[in-house]
């Protein structure tokens, strides 16, 4: 009996704990569920202060100190990031406000500093279309000698800068392209910036972003809200913050509306048209595949005028982007790539496609290999415009020669016409002679006759 007793409490006990483990399985399903509704990233952004931020640097609290470093008026502190702890979008957002209003402030020192002007593009835009923009130095299409074009990389960059990153948190000389303009004016060259990245005029949206968005009927939307169930809405909408991202929409610039394109664009209507005898361009990053690209369109006019080509750290391939022959080649004898490496600056690197000759920038930091390679760049092109002085010594030389050559033949045949004209003269002066001596030999006869007749 007891044994029976214990059988039967054992068996209830299993049942008990069965159907317990089941309770559980189906809460942490049903927890598990309603975690995965929630958006982790919006449940984040709860107490999220608004996305407004100050519109000049006063309000931002920072300035830039004597050395180009951006520091905190009041605290003399580097720009700090994590202005917020955990909320990174609103620190990100806060960072890309700063940044716009950097960018602005690299324009002002072009115009101010540098004493660059803005040049609008497309030439013939109309009023109402989008515009992007260049700057140009005063002598940029006159200089009969050299001029110098700079091209930065992709992304929120824009005319005169290299890489905000640095710009904010090292300093304006390794971040923006002003040492690269001033030291080229020094040197007698005129200089064209680029803005490959300023593609599309960008508006902010009108109305509901999410309709926009979405681009479906009302109708659609709302079938598909009421699919998603009640309790979803309300394990979802109730941590959904309320603040939204502002929307824009892109109106692309014409005949600019990409890297490419704007290079292509910049070269047809202002450098090509440059009256300057060597031209040398500065590309970063994926400015040399936009430099390449325009070598594809423009191969004939480039490889004429451009002399030489410094690229840090390009992204080109002439592989994938099917460059002919004569450009490669072209690339292995007038352009040297600087690279991020280990290595100390201007170390020759081996590289798997040699394209072009390829050198150390000395940093291992992608965004600092135009400021690394300052230096060597101008040597470069120094050594190159040496190379073609001396090219154009021996041209001059050789046409001194030819114009000889052509010079002696012509004289060869005056001499001999002297020659013959003395020989007439001489031949004539005899005849005379002779016709005298005639003369006064019938004279003296005539007179023997005139005697014989008297006589």
């Amino acid at each position: 009996m007891l044994v029976k007793t214990h059988f039967f409490v054992v068996n209830i006990l299993w049942i008990t704990m069965a159907q317990l483990l089941a309770q559980e399985e189906k809460e942490n399903a049903a927890l598990k569920d309603w975690l995965s509704r929630i958006d982790l990233d919006e449940l984040m952004k709860k107490d999220e202060p608004p996305l407004i931020f100050p519109k000049t640097l006063e309000e931002f609290g920072y300035a830039f100190n004597e050395h180009g470093q951006l520091r905190h008026i009041q605290t003399g502190e580097p720009f700090v990031f994590n202005c917020k702890e955990n909320m990174h979008r609103w620190n990100q957002k806060r960072y890309e406000a700063l940044g716009e209003i950097i960018t602005h402030y690299v324009y002002e020192l072009l115009e101010k500093d540098c004493k660059l002007r803005k040049e609008m593009l497309p030439v013939d835009a109309t009023e109402s279309e989008p515009k992007s923009f260049i700057y140009m130095s005063e002598d940029a299409l006159t200089n009969q000698d050299k001029l110098l074009v700079l091209i930065h990389g992709s992304g929120v960059v824009r005319a005169g800068q290299w890489a905000r990153r640095l710009i904010i948190n090292d300093n304006l000389d390794s971040g923006t392209q002003i040492p690269f303009i001033k030291k080229a004016m020094e040197e007698g060259y005129g200089v064209i910036v680029l803005n490959p990245n300023e593609n599309a005029l960008e508006v902010e949206k009108v109305g509901d972003p999410s309709a926009d968005a979405w681009d479906e009927p009302a109708e659609k939307r709302e079938r598909k809200e009421e699919c998603e169930g009640k309790k979803k809405k309300d394990g979802y909408e109730k941590y959904r913050n309320p603040q939204k991202e502002r929307e824009t929409k892109r109106f692309p610039i014409r005949e600019n509306s990409s890297p490419e394109e704007h290079t292509r664009y910049v070269w047809d209507h202002f450098i090509s048209r440059s009256l300057a005898k060597n031209i040398f361009v500065v590309a970063h990053s994926y400015g040399g595949l936009s430099f390449v690209e325009l070598m594809n369109y423009r191969e004939d006019e480039v490889m004429s005028r451009v002399q030489a080509v410094a690229m840090t750290d390009s992204v080109h391939n002439v592989w994938h982007q099917d460059a002919s022959r004569a450009i490669r080649e072209w690339l292995k004898e007038r352009c040297c790539n600087w690279v991020s490496s280990s290595e100390p600056l201007d170390t020759p690197v081996d590289s798997l496609l040699p394209d072009c000759r390829r050198r150390s920038a000395g940093t291992e930091k992608h965004e600092l290999t135009s400021w690394n390679s300052f230096k060597s760049i101008f040597r470069f092109f120094n050594e190159h415009l040496q190379t073609q002085m001396e090219v154009d010594r021996d041209d001059s030389k050789v046409e001194q020669l030819d114009e000889e050559l052509k010079e002696e033949p012509n004289e060869e045949p005056n001499e001999n016409r002297k020659e013959e004209q003395n020989e007439e003269e001489s031949v004539e002066l005899k005849e005379e002679q002779k016709e005298e001596e005639d003369d006064c030999s019938t004279t003296v006869t005539t007179q023997k006759c005139t005697e014989h007749e008297d006589l």
